[in-house]
């Protein structure tokens, strides 16, 4: 019988990543045989559906394999992710190589649906999301599978799926459901087989990442503490952070336990208090300021940075200035920002005052202009101090240069063997961009 071949090509947030990985790990531990796209018998897209852009990537994604289908029958498809909960049945009837669809909260069911439709062409499988709060986990029992990842060194783990803010422009809750914690003994197991396989940074993933435990009796402080004092974790980060639930006791873990690492993502979406509230964001500007002062001040060496959106329906110049005041005041290390895009479904997309396209790509780029501005001063700011750096990959571009993050989350790049891959060495700050730092081994 002939090998089996896939391919897995993924777009989005880490937690895409993650959920690819998984599916990853147990087809290789089934005897399947990962190949270059052109050479598989299966291809697995796990895709976004946040914004239309991403959306829009992966139809044209999968347009590019009717030539191919036409000629040989090859490649199956399998679409996956919160892009399949929301285009799943769409795509099952436009594209006769799609042959499965399933909704995010299906991830332990797709290694079994994969082998399925393989051994059965013909057949087409259905698995979307119906049950907003069931899940369908893929653990790892085995002490003999290494689970399969971009990066030797760092691991992403998921603790929770799901959200329960319903945000007016926000679709997560719709295409992955409730919010859901994974089970403490199931994240602890798991990242113990991580520490097994060399890995040294751990990043915890959620939608809302600090209100893990909510739903079972507990909470993330504790959670983050317990995975702090897991032997071998050499560098604990977490995102993304709700404003709302980031909690007093959150900072002491952060401030108290050396190997929790001084950065933190949090969201803050728009300067306004009236955009806010339209938002369905549940905090004012002062609240989530005095926030900010609070980490600051028992978190000094802190990286902050966040998420904005601009040109939200009803924006006035006067709230955009907002937003810019609070970049401004709040100094973040670096912002995600994004011009607002429509979501069928969501609250938002049928509210009045819809701003031109062509005035929140202008908004946008006058708010990335400043915090360009913002972040290049901060960075100027570090040139000649040292840091201590996990070296986690050869940069992309450059003969002979590594890189690695500063605890704060800084990307340093610097000269270097690839021997040095997965150590931790201190680097002195010679010269700083916006994006990132360079240095020399101090």
């Amino acid at each position: 019988m002939s090998e089996k071949k896939f391919c897995v090509k993924v777009y989005g947030c880490q937690m895409n990543v993650y959920d690819a990985d998984r599916v990853r790990t147990v087809l290789c531990s089934r005897g399947w045989q990962e190949v270059e796209e052109s050479q598989a018998d299966i291809i697995m897209i796990t895709g976004c559906s946040v914004r239309a852009k991403a959306e829009q990537k992966v139809w044209s994604e999968l347009g590019l394999y009717d030539v191919s289908w036409k000629k040989n029958q090859r490649p199956l498809v399998a679409l996956t992710g919160c892009i399949a909960q929301r285009i799943g049945e769409k795509a099952l009837s436009r594209f006769p190589y799609v042959r499965l669809v399933a909704g995010p909260r299906h991830i332990g069911m797709l290694p079994n649906a994969i082998e399925q439709i393989y051994e059965h062409p013909k057949s087409r499988l259905n698995l979307l999301d119906t049950d907003p709060r069931e899940f369908h986990s893929l653990n790892f029992d085995s002490d003999n599978i290494t689970i399969k990842r971009e990066n030797k060194f760092k691991a992403y783990i998921t603790i929770a799926h799901g959200c329960d803010n319903f945000c007016t422009y926000c679709i997560v809750p719709y295409v992955r459901g409730r919010f859901v914690s994974r089970k403490p003994e199931e994240i602890f197991s798991e990242i113990e087989m991580l520490i097994k396989d060399g890995v040294k940074e751990i990043t915890l993933l959620g939608q809302n990442v600090n209100s893990y435990g909510k739903d079972i009796g507990l909470n993330f402080a504790w959670l983050l503490r317990e995975v702090s004092h897991i032997e071998g974790v050499k560098r604990l980060r977490f995102v993304t952070s709700l404003p709302q639930d980031f909690t007093d006791d959150i900072i002491d873990v952060m401030a108290s336990e050396k190997n929790v690492c001084p950065s933190l993502n949090l969201p803050i979406q728009n300067g306004s208090d009236r955009i806010l509230k339209l938002m369905n964001r549940k905090y004012s500007y002062a609240e989530y300021l005095e926030k900010v002062k609070k980490v600051r001040e028992k978190v000094p060496a802190l990286g902050l940075t966040t998420d904005l959106i601009v040109g939200f329906p009803g924006e006035t110049e006067e709230d955009f200035e907002a937003s810019l005041n609070a970049l401004r005041e709040i100094k973040f290390d670096l912002v995600h920002s994004a011009a607002y895009s429509e979501r069928d479904g969501t609250p938002a997309a049928t509210m009045p005052g819809a701003l031109p396209v062509e005035l929140r790509l202008k908004r946008l780029t006058e708010l990335n202009e400043l915090q360009d501005k913002i972040t290049y001063e901060i960075n100027q700011n570090l040139v000649g101090k040292t840091f201590e750096i996990l070296v986690d990959d050869i940069a992309p571009k450059g003969e002979n240069l590594l890189q690695g993050r500063t605890p704060s989350d800084k990307v340093v790049l610097f000269e270097g063997k690839k021997n040095l891959l997965g150590e931790f060495i201190n680097v002195k700050i010679n010269s700083a961009e916006a994006w990132c730092l360079h240095g020399v081994r101090g």
